[in-house]
């Protein structure tokens, strides 16, 4: 016995493991007090040690193998705990004077979020900034400044996607074209575009291939797509659930299978091709816009080659300006002035909505290049740039979608009470007002009531508390049935504002709104198949509705005689233009009806 306990003691000494297993086989061996384990600092240290180590081995898998998708969905939870968090505990009416600073904390933990995840993240951010006019304003500010810009990533990565898709390189011996540049011309957050050109064709020397644009999407998009969009839809559950009380889930599905698309190069191809047909099946917009040739030879779901076009971004204003002659710089100024520029925009977008029912969902000023017209060196031609986003509008919603047009612009409140209670949609004067960015009161047999009495006491009287909880009220009367309502209503509102912007943007020089509704009405006429009364009443009501429209003309050129006798006498023009005054009246109407503080840069394209 005396060995025994001697050897046992000498076991415990160096074998922890051995000594577990004699605990295990003479429990009453040891008491309960025994320092088996050793001290409990120990055994807490060692713990700690092993979780790092576990955590460490999966952030590194996660960062080398995965792209960074666990970490980026855990900084997405953290930032909806945090912003959870802070409306749960700071919008009270007890706090109600810190809610300014409430809104200032959540619009940066937002913007940190979009930013640091990069990505989808980008599209997403931009998708909720396009109707940034609803939100606090500084959330309108925030949001404001996400561009969809991102670093390079290495040539390294760019060849091993075309290793992965053609199984060659971009260039050298055995390469896809003849000459590729290293450096991409332009970084967005989904893809970069490098300048590239093809082998020489038949009878073509060496050196003479035509230059094209590659766009090749980032190795880790594909791998964090799946997870981006998880995190999305956790996010906006959390949202109408825990945090705002508000209808926004509901779109989640949509944009997300849109997002999606926008992934798959060869669909964009498709979309380009098809688009490029509208345009040259139209006689008057087949001589002012161009859509680029793309090669579908040299195109997959990840790369996509387009042919390459010279021109000026109209994101780049001053330069837009100068080719134009509206600023000195230009040896040979195009005709036409900024006019040329907006009016072919405005008329591609209003055919796409009403006509063809096809519309791109994109149209920033970074997305659209104005050159001289191949055939007139003298005259603009519009070059619409990437095509990856688009929606599909039903024939019942295009024809719906005209009518609310016409109605709205003719002031016929049963026209356009028709169509939102069949989308589901209340408060027909918000929507008018979303739809032509211009404050909108609907008449004709519309009951009226004086806006106070619904809230119990005058705005200006209300605390902040009062007021958010009003316009949420507001918001949640404007979705009234999320089921029934149109979800491509959200693209086609973020399509007219990024119009809205680029027409802004280089002065106002044509009445957007104008152009919009005779195309809608024009769209409406067109109905061969009806019965001649039906369409002699079409026409009588299209001749009403233009008789309409010269009111909102002469305000139009009211606005441009102003603006250019103030530029005459040396006073400047900015800030003078007709959607200058159209979003001053939009602001004033958010700020006296819903409490709503919006910036005079929501509106920008």
């Amino acid at each position: 016995m005396l060995l025994e306990s001697v050897w046992r003691t000498g076991l415990r000494s160096w074998n922890p493991i051995a000594n577990k297993l004699l605990v295990l086989k003479h429990p009453r061996s040891f008491s309960v007090n025994s320092p088996v384990h050793g001290p409990r600092w120990q055994r807490y240290l060692r713990r700690t040690g092993y979780l790092g180590l576990g955590v460490g081995i999966i952030y590194g898998f996660d960062r080398q193998f995965n792209a960074s998708a666990i970490g980026r969905n855990l900084r997405t939870l953290w930032a909806c705990a945090l912003i959870t968090a802070e409306y749960k505990m700071n919008f009270t009416p007890e706090k109600s004077d810190q809610i300014p600073e409430l809104h200032e904390r959540v619009a940066n933990i937002m913007f940190n979020l979009f930013t640091s995840n990069g990505g989808l993240y980008i599209k997403i951010g931009q998708a909720i900034g396009a109707n940034a006019a609803f939100l606090p304003k500084p959330m309108q500010v925030k949001f404001a400044s996400l561009f969809d810009d991102a670093p390079q990533i290495p040539y390294s990565e760019v060849l091993s996607v075309f290793t992965s898709e053609f199984g060659r390189p971009p260039s050298g011996p055995g390469g896809m074209f003849e000459y590729f540049d290293e450096h991409a011309v332009a970084s967005a957050s989904i893809a970069q575009v490098h300048k590239a050109r093809m082998w020489p064709g038949p009878g073509e020397a060496e050196g003479k291939g035509q230059w094209v644009a590659v766009k090749v999407q980032k190795p880790a998009v594909a791998k964090q797509t799946e997870w981006d969009l998880g995190a999305y839809r956790i996010v906006m559950w959390l949202f109408e659930k825990v945090a705002f009380d508000l209808p926004v889930y509901f779109v989640v599905d949509f944009v997300s299978d849109h997002l999606r698309r926008e992934l798959d190069f060869e669909l964009e191809a498709e979309n380009a091709q098809r688009t490029a047909a509208y345009v040259a099946n139209d006689p008057r917009l087949s001589k002012t816009v161009y859509i680029p040739r793309v090669f579908p030879a040299l195109t997959t779901k990840r790369i996509m080659t387009a042919e390459w076009i010279d021109g000026v971004r109209l994101s780049d204003r001053d330069a837009i300006l100068r080719l134009m002659g509206e600023l000195p710089g230009a040896s040979r100024p195009l005709r036409g002035g900024t006019h040329a520029i907006m009016q072919p925009m405005v008329e591609l977008f209003s055919a796409q909505m009403f006509l063809w029912g096809w519309v791109h969902c994109d149209p920033h000023p970074g997305n659209v290049l104005v050159r001289p017209h191949p055939a007139a060196p003298r005259t603009p031609q519009l070059v619409l740039l990437d095509h990856g986003l688009y929606v599909q509008l039903t024939e019942e919603f295009r024809r719906d979608w005209c009518a609310v047009w016409e109605g709205l612009l003719a002031g016929e409140w049963g026209v356009v009470d028709g169509v939102t209670r069949k989308w589901g949609v209340g408060m027909p004067d918000l929507f008018a007002s979303a739809v032509l960015m211009r404050p909108v009161r609907l008449g004709r047999g519309r009951p009226q009531r004086d806006p106070t009495e619904e809230r119990g006491k005058p705005l200006e009287e209300m605390t902040n508390y009062e007021r958010s909880v009003m316009m949420k009220a507001k918001l949640k009367g404007f979705l009234i049935d999320t089921d029934r309502m149109p979800k491509v209503l959200i693209f086609l509102l973020r399509n007219m504002r990024m119009v809205q912007g680029n027409n802004k943007t280089l002065g106002s020089p044509v009445n957007r709104i104008k152009i919009t509704g005779l195309s809608a009405s024009r769209a409406l006429a067109r109905r061969t198949h009806a019965d001649l009364r039906t369409r002699l009443y079409e026409y009588y009501h299209y001749a009403f509705f233009r008789a309409v429209m010269l009111s909102i003309d002469l305000a139009f050129w009211l606005a441009r005689t102003r603006q250019w006798l103030w530029h005459t006498l040396g006073l400047g023009r900015d800030g003078m233009g007709f959607e200058d005054e159209i979003e001053r009246s939009v602001r004033g109407l958010a700020k006296t009806s819903f409490g709503m503080d919006v910036g005079a840069d929501a509106f920008d394209g």
